[in-house]
């Protein structure tokens, strides 16, 4: 009897034991196995309007200003930032990273030099010098750059790399007055500028391709704290706060404009009337 007794209590130590090591394996199972959530595709912000994003902030430390802070994903689509964890989805569409964070990519998921490398995005960057008003043509797709980084700091500039959306015034004697205030001041060129030294620098415009194929055209406004006039830019105004506009069009879209459906219709009418007179001249 003695025995039955310890038999069947070492057996249910074992079962009991048994049971406690795979509730804690499926217990941890469950916490180590984050849920992924969903790619997000819809667009909640409507195509062909102008919309505009205030102050979306980037980290800037003027004691150390070289050194790279963390990359900004922003998402057209939905008017939102993206956390940097959604790198390798298609749920952002424009980075800034870089030097204070001014250089800008889009989301390109084939190029080990863009941060959404390894994910579904196929978007890139380009770079025009009109207006924004002016840009009415989406550029053809090969002119598309597709690493982060990629486009900042404008030639007309100390520093400058190529076309750049802002013009980099180390000095402050480029556009500003000379004055030790408006040195290392970063102005947008969202409009033509004309340099102390007499020259015309045009708008720029950005213009981004999205990962889910949409096009986006961008100029950016200020990257002070709601400080929208360069009167008011100076060395010691709060920084890296970006505020742009921008325009939506679909995926396929040509234009940046939407064509009447009226004047679809007159075209088809006037090609058609075309067609009947030169049948009736035959």
């Amino acid at each position: 009897m003695n025995t039955t007794i310890k038999f069947n209590t070492s057996f249910w130590k074992i079962i009991g034991l048994a049971c406690f090591v795979i509730a804690t394996a499926s217990s941890c199972s469950k916490s180590d196995s984050p849920k992924i959530e969903p790619e997000e595709e819809v667009t909640t912000v409507p195509y062909y309007t102008v919309q505009r994003v205030k102050n979306l902030a980037a980290e800037s430390d003027d004691a150390n200003p070289t050194e790279n802070r963390k990359t900004v994903l922003f998402n057209l689509r939905t008017g939102k930032e993206a956390p940097l964890d959604y790198s390798r989805t298609s749920r952002w569409d424009i980075s800034f990273g870089g030097l204070y964070n001014s250089f800008v990519g889009g989301n390109n998921g084939s190029n080990d030099a863009n941060v959404g490398f390894g994910g579904p995005g196929k978007g890139g960057v380009y770079i025009v010098e009109k207006a924004f008003d002016e840009v009415v043509d989406v550029p053809a797709d090969h002119l598309f750059k597709t690493h982060s980084h990629v486009i900042g700091t404008d030639n007309a500039g100390v520093f400058g790399e190529g076309t750049g959306w802002y013009l980099y015034d180390f000095a402050g004697d480029i556009l500003g007055n000379g004055s030790s205030e408006k040195a290392h001041v970063a102005y947008t060129l969202s409009a033509p500028v004309t340099t102390k030294q007499g020259k015309l620098v045009p708008a720029r415009t950005l213009i981004i391709r999205l990962p889910n194929g949409d096009y986006a055209k961008i100029k950016i406004l200020s990257v002070y704290k709601d400080l929208l006039n360069p009167d008011q830019w100076f060395r010691t105004s709060p920084k890296m706060f970006f505020t742009f506009d921008y325009t939506l069009v679909p995926a396929g879209s040509s234009k940046f404009t939407k064509l009447d459906e009226s004047i679809h219709l007159t075209v088809k009418q006037s090609t058609h009337s075309d067609q009947c007179m030169r049948s009736l001249h035959v």
